[in-house]
């Protein structure tokens, strides 16, 4: 007899998840790559158009928290449908003025009311699909941000370059609409049953301990941990092209640092979720973290342009297996009827990280006048979440073997 909820039907969800998201995470590359020509046109330092692409961020995570919470009860298509047509009001609202317009553009519509329908969301709703290959599909669906970076960055220094990061942005935002709603509306169907109480699907118990600490203090600590591991992970992500220009290399070569990037990370994260599913989620974080943070020293120590493409590919190498980590962490450690808002809660933390060292590097390069300050702050940030870490790994191991043994 088979227990598994998985099915032909499951993949097929996880493919249009994984293309839904490659569309929707356009929006905050868009920035990334015309940073440099925004801040030029609108006359401000680089970090005030970074900044829309960080409340881009917290405003997903303040709202996936609800969206997660509504999806459960409405279903995810009308959710995912609604988040692709806020992404494209939010695309077109930045495009039609200044910093205010920037600001809502991206910080209301395009993230409190449509980012915080893709991600988390999504994530919770096709590892319901999933149990004995949940971090392979978890994996596949999360690197929709990378597929993103694979096609975007290149399109847009096209788009940048002959008619302008104004109408860049509204035809993508159209773009969005037209694609994403209908693949919600006509494939995101309701999950499956899960099998009998117990099970893996279903997780531990309601009030389990986790890792010997009270549940809501161990939620904290991960919480804490993806925060600082997301710190670290933005930095590259919105500041390569705009490094590469300081340093004299082109903007179309900047764009394709960035594509490698993000090209390698999704081509890692197949391995990590590979790995999750036979160590598990939290010892896949703490290896995606050291790794991560290896690599990000590399930016400390290297200026030329084949050295930084070499250190791009290193670092999406490396941080590839987090954030989908976290999920199966969280998945694994807490009964799936709490998944609808533990994993949104644990994911806004690293939304909030996404933010704030997005921002936090162009603040430092406007203060200091180039990157090293900003990428040496995110190696601290990564050390803190290996410290972090760490001893939960250790304490769940420990707890292990004691079950096991007597």
């Amino acid at each position: 007899m088979n227990d598994s909820v998985e099915s032909r039907a499951s993949w097929v969800v996880a493919v249009v998840a994984l293309v839904i998201l490659a569309v929707a995470y356009g929006g905050p590359l868009l920035v990334a790559v015309a940073l440099k020509p925004i801040a030029a046109e609108l006359g401000t330092p680089r970090s005030v158009p970074t900044l829309a692409t960080s409340l881009s961020f917290v405003g997903a995570g303040v709202g996936g928290i609800f969206m997660g919470w509504l999806s459960e009860r409405i279903g995810i298509r009308i959710v995912v449908a609604f988040g692709a047509t806020m992404i494209g009001g939010g695309l077109w609202l930045a495009s039609s003025g200044g910093v205010t317009q920037l600001y809502v553009g991206y910080g209301v519509f395009m993230g409190l009311l449509g980012a915080s329908c893709m991600f988390s969301p999504i994530m919770t709703y096709v590892s319901r699909w999933f149990d004995k290959r949940r971090g392979t599909a978890v994996a596949l669906i999360s690197s929709g941000q990378y597929v993103a970076g694979i096609i975007w960055p290149a399109i847009f220094q096209i788009g940048v370059e002959t008619i302008g990061w104004r109408r860049c942005m509204v035809l993508f935002g159209a773009l969005v609409a037209v694609v994403v709603a209908p693949l919600a509306l006509i494939f995101l169907r309701t999950p499956p049953v899960a099998p009998a109480h117990g099970s893996v699907h279903h997780g531990p118990a309601r009030g389990t301990l986790v890792a010997g600490m009270h549940p809501e203090w161990a939620m904290v600590a991960l919480s804490a941990a993806i925060f600082c591991c997301c710190m670290t992970m933005s930095m590259p992500m919105g500041h390569v092209v705009a490094l590469c220009g300081d340093l004299g290399i082109g903007p179309a070569h900047g764009a394709a640092m960035l594509s490698v990037l993000l090209g390698s990370a999704f081509l890692a994260r197949q391995f990590w979720g590979w790995l999750s599913d036979r160590i598990g989620g939290l010892q896949t974080v703490l290896c995606g973290s050291i790794a991560q943070a290896v690599a990000m020293s590399g930016f400390l120590t290297t200026s030329n342009e084949l050295g930084l493409f070499a250190v791009s590919a290193a670092f999406g190498l490396g941080y590839a297996g987090l954030i989908p980590a976290y999920v199966l962490t969280v998945r694994a450690l807490y009964p799936a009827t709490e998944a609808g808002w533990r994993v949104p809660t644990v994911l806004f933390a690293g939304l909030l990280g996404m933010a704030g060292g997005g921002w936090a590097a162009g603040m430092l390069y406007d203060f200091f006048g180039f990157y090293t300050p900003a990428f040496a702050v995110g190696v601290l940030f990564n050390l803190l979440n290996v410290a972090i870490v760490a001893p939960l790994v250790l304490r769940t191991r420990r707890l292990a073997l004691r079950a096991a043994f007597g």
